[in-house]
Order: structure tokens, then C-alpha cells, then sequence
């Protein structure tokens, strides 16, 4: 048998007689190896040392005596599985496992279970209001073992395709990643993040820890106001994510939705757009010959704005055209002296051209934290108002070149004074009317809308009536509108802006806003700042009352995975810091 290679060395430098018998003396002193000779080996004549208890040497980087060993590092696992270790976490149900159980982390946040008992709207909201870290994993849905999913890049390409329809529409950055999230969790991703900007949609997913990421983007090019086809892609989320209609389907779904017609003609809109000036002008003390030319004057800037847009003009460009009829009308008024309130005239016909759409759309994002989104909404609201200012100045400017005097232009002889209830309340709601229209929404929700325009001048009349400020007022007004607006959408699973940006009509600063660029080009510049900070402020009114008025109706709707109302967790955690 083999003896130990460390009792062989070790032996033959103590007794020097390791060696077989038949050996010679000589052989047996001559070291068996050039090991022998090493400098840790001990010279003849001195005893070896002890061998240690288990018989192997001791290695270098073993632990001394004295010190705790470390733990042993725990075995890698998936970052989307809820940790072994964390304190509070509920008991997992027999049967469940890791990846499809929504664990309840230490501070107390219920978990969300991604049932298909509340909205889609309020399900992927509160995934998105909630913390990245703290997001439960849906429920996986099982399948055979032959059954696969619908290919990723073919889920991803609708999500994005059904986000451009939105987005273009005006909708808001929230909304639009809701229902992103809506699609691609309905179909089985699981670990997506849709990001939102102006111009830009994209989507990540990511299968799990060890596996590449797929991302895919879109631009949105082109924007065009279709609430028809707005509420159409609203149903068709809405069947994806509660129906469970399949991925060809919701594609035929959406191949039908571009291929429908607007609900009205381009005749249609102009007359609607005459519609909305006269009825503005009626709202602030203009008679039938002033509602006349109101009309006339929009319509022709809205048959302008046609044909500078079918040349390819900017936006921008489109809007200076747009303001120059109407305020040509109202300044040839003035300059015949004839027994018309020019001032009500240009007017009504700012009424049809301010943003208040993309204004509301803006300040909803920036108060949800899309700060990239909706600065680039603001912006572009910046620019339609110097375009209309362009436009109104310049009219303005050469008939007080022509006559000083024009007297019918001093907004203080009709605007200041005017109070007429019942006039103003039907004018109002056909105000609201005539934005249904110029906003192809469907016909079942025009009465809607225009019902919850004339509440919301109504609530804005008695304000003033009481001798609240016209600011507060209108935020008030607003946020009625969108209190409202919110609650019919939550009854028709809908969009909120059908029932809300018609509404919120009566409320533009039509008034304000004529009243700075009268002043300015009066040469009266300090007079006109004023008045355009008290436009801006009515502005910002609007857009903030309304978004105030939507969180204040989901404050009373339960959202899912909770016991009580009003049981919602903001958006983020922080004071700004």
C-alpha cells in the first residue's frame, strides 16, 4: 500500500532507512528526491513536528483562530421576485408561487391584484402611480405546454400604434401609458415601461433578469382633433384588456379605426366655427347683427387656416390667418361707425382660436410629473398665442392708423356691463355645442358636453355675482366641469376630454386676451400687460380646476386592491427634494 508522500519525505530525513531491504547501505543514505534538500525541511538530528488533527496542512488563506467566518452569499435570484427576507410580507397561499404573488412590503402598501373587476383607466393607473420598486407582478396567465403567447414585437407594435392614435388626439401622457399598460399586460408582458413624450412613445420589456431587453419606439408626426376616433381606440383597449379579444382581432379593430370618416364634413366645421364666435359674442353683450358678423368673420379666417394648411404652412402661420377676418370685420365696423360693438365682434372670434385644449392637456401633464411633456405642450401653446396675437395686432394696428378715434373699439362701452342671465346661458351651451362639433366627438356625447358647459358658466355667473374674483371663479367653474367630466367617463368606460374641453369653452379668456392687444396697440403698454396676465391666470384657472376636478372624482372611486374610497396613493413620495 502507498504510504503518504509527507510520511515519505519526512522519514527519510529523520532515520535516513526509508528504502527497500535489498538496497545497499549507500543507496540507503541518498535522498530519494531533490525535496529532501528543501529549506523547509528539518536538518538530521531534529524531530518533526506534530502533524495537525485532520492530517492536511494548513493553507495560508485559511481563517485564523479567533474570527467569525462569513456568512455564505445567498444564491442569486430574479430582481422582479419579492425578497425571502422582507419584513410584513404576507404569507404566500398554498399553491402560489413567487412569480405571480404581489407581496406587501414593510410600510404598509396594500398589494394590487390586477383583477379585471375595476377599469382598465383605474387598474393601470395604480400601477402607475405606484413606485417602480414596489409594482406587484400581475398574475401570469397560464397556458399549456404547446400553447405560446403572441409574439412580442407584434404586441409591442400595437402598443405603440394604439399610444400614437392617443397621444395625436390630445390626450394626456397619464392616460396614454394606462393604456399601454392596459395592452401589453392583457397580452401577457408582464414587465413593460412604456415612456411618454411630446413627439416620442417607446416601450421596453424585459422577459426576466438574465434575458435581453426588446425596445421599440414610434414618432408622432402628425396631430389632428378626432374625439370620434379618440373614444373608438378607448373601446378597443377596453376590449383588449377586459374581453380578451385576441391580437388579430384588436389589429382589425384598429385597421377600422383609421379607416373611418370624421363624423362631419369640413362644411360642418366651418359652420360650427361660425357658431362659436357668434355665441361668444353674445356672452359678452353683442345683439343678432353682432352674432352675424362674429360668424361671418370666423368662418372666413377657419376657410383661410383650410387653405393655408392644404399649402403646407406651419401651424403657426395658420393661426395668424385665422385671427385677421375677425378682427378685419370688427374694425371695419368701427371705421363705418355704424351701431355695432365692434369689440364683441373681434371677440368672438378669439373665443375659436384659443388652445384651450393643448392648454389643459399641458398643465395636466406638468401637475401628474410629465414635466418633458408638458413643457413641450406649453410651448406650443406659446407659440399659437403669438400667432393670434400677430394676427389681431396687425389688424388692429392699421385701423388706429386709419382713424385714432375709433370709439366702438373701447371694450369698456359693451364688455364692462353686460348681464343678461338667460341670454348668456343659452349662448354658452351653444358655445359648447359648436366645440362638439369642431372636435368631431360622437353624438352621444354632445348633449353631455354642452349640458356641462352651461352648469359651468352657470356656477361661474353666480361667483361673480357674489363678488368672488374672476380667477377663483374660473378655477372653481372648472373643476365642476371636470368633476363632471370624470364621472361620465367613468359611467361610458371613456375618455374624459369629450365631456370636458367643450365644456370649459364659455370659460376662455376671450375677453382679457382683446383687451391686452387693444391696449398694446393703443400704445398703452402697461394697461396691456395687465390684461394679459389676467388672460394667462384665467388660463391656468381653467387648466388647473379641471385637473383638480378629475383627482377629486377618483378620490370617491375605490381603486382596485382596496378595502376604502379615497384609499390612493399619490404619484410620487417627495416635497420637491
Amino acid at each position: 500500500m502507498a504510504s503518504d508522500p509527507h510520511r515519505g519525505q519526512r522519514g527519510t530525513s529523520g532515520s535516513g532507512s526509508s528504502g527497500s531491504s535489498d538496497q545497499s547501505g549507500s543507496e540507503e543514505r541518498k535522498p530519494q528526491s531533490d525535496e529532501a534538500h528543501s529549506a523547509f525541511t528539518p536538518p538530521l538530528g531534529v524531530p518533526c513536528p506534530p502533524l495537525p488533527e485532520d492530517e492536511h496542512p494548513t493553507s495560508e488563506f485559511a481563517l485564523p483562530s479567533g474570527l467569525r467566518s462569513e456568512t455564505p452569499a445567498e444564491q442569486e435570484g430574479s430582481a422582479f421576485a419579492p425578497p425571502s427576507g422582507t419584513t410584513g410580507q404576507t404569507p404566500m397561499p398554498a399553491g402560489s408561487t413567487a412569480l405571480s404573488y404581489a407581496f406587501t412590503p414593510p410600510h404598509g402598501i396594500p398589494a394590487v391584484r390586477l383583477t379585471k373587476e375595476a377599469p382598465w383607466q383605474d387598474r393601470m393607473r395604480t400601477m402607475l402611480r405606484m413606485p417602480v420598486g414596489e409594482r406587484p407582478v400581475p398574475e401570469r396567465v397560464e397556458r399549456a405546454d404547446d400553447e405560446t403567447g403572441p409574439a412580442v414585437p407584434r404586441v409591442l407594435d400595437l402598443t405603440l400604434r394604439i399610444g400614437e392614435i392617443l397621444l395625436a388626439g390630445g390626450e394626456g401622457a397619464e392616460d396614454v401609458e394606462a393604456a399601454m399598460f392596459g395592452v401589453a399586460h392583457a397580452y401577457g408582458l408582464e414587465r413593460v415601461e412604456p415612456t411618454v413624450t411630446f413627439t416620442l412613445l417607446s416601450i421596453s420589456y424585459q422577459p426576466s433578469l438574465v434575458d435581453d431587453p426588446v425596445t421599440a419606439s414610434r414618432t408622432v408626426r402628425r396631430r389632428g382633433v378626432d374625439y370620434n376616433r379618440l373614444s373608438a381606440v378607448f373601446r378597443l383597449v377596453d376590449d383588449i384588456a377586459s374581453e380578451g379579444i385576441t391580437l388579430e382581432e384588436a389589429y382589425r379593430g384598429l385597421a377600422e379605426i383609421r379607416r373611418n370618416r370624421h363624423p362631419y364634413p369640413s362644411w360642418a366645421l366651418t359652420v360650427a366655427s361660425g357658431l362659436l364666435s357668434g355665441a361668444a359674442s353674445m356672452l359678452v353683450g353683442g345683439g343678432m347683427l353682432v352674432f352675424v358678423a362674429a360668424a361671418v368673420g370666423s368662418m372666413l379666417g377657419d376657410r383661410l387656416a383650410w387653405l393655408a394648411s392644404a399649402r403646407g404652412l406651419p401651424e403657426f402661420y395658420q393661426f395668424v390667418v385665422a385671427a385677421m377676418p375677425p378682427a378685419a370685420v370688427g374694425v371695419a365696423f368701427g371705421l363705418a361707425h355704424a351701431n355695432v360693438q365692434a369689440s364683441a365682434v373681434i371677440t368672438g372670434g378669439l373665443f375659436a382660436l384659443i388652445p384651450g385644449r393643448a392648454l389643459v392637456a399641458g398643465v395636466h401633464d406638468g401637475l401628474t410629473g410629465y414635466y418633458i411633456t408638458a413643457a413641450a405642450r406649453l410651448l406650443e401653446v406659446g407659440y399659437l398665442i403669438v400667432g393670434i396675437v400677430v394676427g389681431v395686432l396687425s389688424v388692429l394696428y392699421i385701423g388706429l392708423q386709419l382713424n385714432p378715434g375709433l370709439r366702438r373699439l373701447n371694450p369698456e362701452e359693451s364688455l364692462g356691463s353686460y348681464n343678461e342671465p338667460l341670454v348668456q346661458i343659452v349662448a354658452a351651451m351653444l358655445l359648447a355645442l359648436a366645440f362638439c362639433v369642431l372636435l368631431q366627438q360622437e353624438r352621444h356625447t354632445v348633449a353631455f358636453a354642452t349640458l356641462n358647459g352651461g352648469v359651468a358658466w352657470v356656477m361661474y355667473g353666480a361667483l361673480t355675482f357674489a363678488e368672488i374674483n374672476p380667477v377663483p371663479a374660473t378655477a372653481i367653474a372648472a373643476g365642476l366641469v371636470g368633476l363632471f367630466g370624470q364621472l361620465l367617463s367613468r359611467y361610458r368606460y371613456a375618455s374624459a376630454l369629450p365631456y370636458v374641453t367643450a365644456a370649459i369653452g364659455p370659460l376662455l379668456p376671450g375677453s382679457a386676451t382683446y383687451f391686452g392687444l387693444l391696449n398694446f396697440a393703443q400704445g398703452h403698454l402697461p394697461q396691456g400687460l395687465t390684461s394679459l396676465v389676467q388672460a394667462a391666470s384665467l388660463a391656468l384657472a381653467i387648466a388647473v380646476g379641471v385637473n383638480l376636478g378629475a383627482e377629486v372624482a377618483r378620490l370617491f372611486l375605490r381603486a382596485p386592491g382596496t378595502e376604502e374610497a379615497g384609499a390612493r396613493r399619490a404619484a410620487k413620495r417627495t416635497r420637491g427634494f
